[in-house]
């Protein structure tokens, strides 16, 4: 598992703390002497205008609730510092068979272990990639959106991906779509202009 190449791996943390679990892990790798080994540590946010009062209001919308993100060497000192950071839940990670070879030098089935599950390039490049751009949010008709209603994401850093309506917010104008990343599914919050429905 050990490399000498930085990868991204995604930690789970409690929702609604990204931002400060984001800040802790800085200070425990600051206060470990770990800076070598960590590079950046991301809670991707998406800044969109709301008209509000005839105003027009920017806000920031936390993209993946419960998720921070961090490109390092996951070497075990580093593995095991991160897992222990407050508002820390775990890494997101995936099932590995551990081979052992028998008495006869063959290899066998061992035991199944949880190992972090480092992110494809694609997936780094769509998540970072435009997490800066600013969405307008100017809708005043009803929903054009229903649960259950299968579409595609068509703006932001997720582009291309679809999903599922699993909730509508018409106050709001969002969505909370459901799409399948790093294999599993993840709810992820859209507005109304950032999505159509698939034929």
């Amino acid at each position: 598992m050990a490399t000498n190449e930085k990868l991204w791996y995604v930690l789970k943390a409690i929702g609604g703390k990204e931002v400060k679990t984001k800040e802790n892990v800085e200070a425990e790798i600051k206060r470990r002497g770990l800076e070598d080994f960590v590079g950046e540590i991301l809670v991707p946010v998406e800044k969109v205008y709301q008209q509000r009062n005839g105003k027009k209001v920017v806000k920031e919308h936390v993209l993946f609730s419960g998720y921070v993100f961090v490109e390092c060497i996951l070497n075990k000192e580093v593995q095991a510092v991160l897992s222990n950071v407050q508002n820390v839940l775990g890494f997101l990670t995936v099932e590995k068979i551990i081979k052992r070879p028998d008495s006869k030098g063959k290899l066998v089935k061992d035991h199944i272990e949880q190992v972090p599950q480092s992110m494809r390039v694609e997936e780094v490049n769509r998540m970072i990639g435009r997490v800066d751009q600013v969405t307008e949010e100017t809708y005043e008709e009803a929903s054009p959106f229903v649960v259950g209603d299968k579409v595609k994401v068509t703006d932001g850093s997720f582009a291309s991906f679809t999903g599922e309506v699993e909730e509508v917010n018409e106050e709001k104008k969002k969505l909370i779509v459901t799409i399948a990343l790093f294999g599993r599914k993840t709810p992820l919050e859209v507005g109304y202009s950032q999505v159509v429905k698939e034929a």
